[in-house]
């Protein structure tokens, strides 16, 4: 399960889908070598997205 302190590296490692889920979200940025160490939380507060939503689209199955 993904959740608020997975870093993107793992998001993209445990989802075949996050970096498609993430750009929808408007994180253009998810390949950058800087961003793989944020987690979630902090990718969501930079990018001023609500955090529940973009777990939920995450964790869907």
């Amino acid at each position: 399960m993904i959740t608020k302190d997975t870093i993107i590296a793992d998001v993209i490692k445990e989802n075949q889908n996050a970096v498609a889920i993430l750009m929808s979200f408007g994180m253009g940025c998810v390949g950058c070598p800087s961003s793989q160490m944020e987690t979630i939380e902090q990718a969501c507060s930079i990018h001023g997205l609500e955090l529940e939503e973009v777990l939920a689209k995450l964790n869907e199955k």
